[in-house]
């Protein structure tokens, strides 16, 4: 695989992951109260915690694209 297919790989990988953020995000924001109640079902959660829970758990996943797509990628752009 030449360098190129990886730089057009890492790319859309990001591209994709962010908009997986966003959509999580937006049914966050949207639905929060559904959402609540649903996670309600199946564990003891106050409304504290699982705002907690979906904030770390975004933090997690943005630093997991920035630090799994967005550093490769830009390392790649700059040594090729």
């Amino acid at each position: 695989m030449d360098i190129a297919t990886v730089k057009h790989v890492l790319l859309w990988c990001t591209i994709i992951d962010y908009v997986i953020l966003l959509v999580w995000f937006g049914a966050l924001m949207v639905a929060r109260d559904p959402l609540y109640r649903l996670h309600t079902r199946w564990f003891r959660l106050e409304r504290v915690q699982f705002d907690a829970l979906h904030y770390g758990g975004m933090a997690v996943f943005k630093i997991g694209i920035l630090l799994f797509n967005l550093v490769p990628l830009i390392a790649l752009c700059i040594a090729g």
